[in-house]
């Protein structure tokens, strides 16, 4: 039995190596995301923007994750290669049946709103 904690580092890991398709093999279909720019309903609507995204991110700097049963917190900064420069986020995940079923993202969302709308 995989535990949350594995199953969100897998995921991560695939997003930040661009292997969507291994990403998506640890998402369910219903997967929610809720983010200060957008809200998704469907792993697959997520996915698409976050393959759009994977251009202007640099790299990903884990500093801390929290484990509670199926939720995990990871606190990372996300450097970009666009005029917003470093964003601080915290993402919460929420995994059930092995997968990740939602993510909630909170970040300070002004340097990015003119870039995606």
């Amino acid at each position: 039995m995989t535990s949350a904690l594995e199953v969100v580092e897998s995921y991560r890991a695939a997003l930040e190596g661009g292997d969507f398709g291994a990403a998506r093999k640890l998402m369910l279909e219903d997967m929610t995301f809720q983010g200060p720019l957008d809200t998704f309903t469907t792993a697959d609507q997520f996915l698409a923007v976050r393959k759009e995204l994977a251009a202007i991110i640099q790299r990903i700097d884990v500093k801390k994750t929290f484990v509670d049963g199926d939720d995990v917190c990871v606190l990372y900064e996300m450097v970009t290669n666009t005029p917003a420069g470093t964003a601080f986020i915290a993402e919460w995940y929420q995994v059930k049946e092995g997968k990740i079923a939602a993510t909630r993202a909170v970040f300070d969302a002004r340097p990015f709103a003119t870039m995606f709308g």
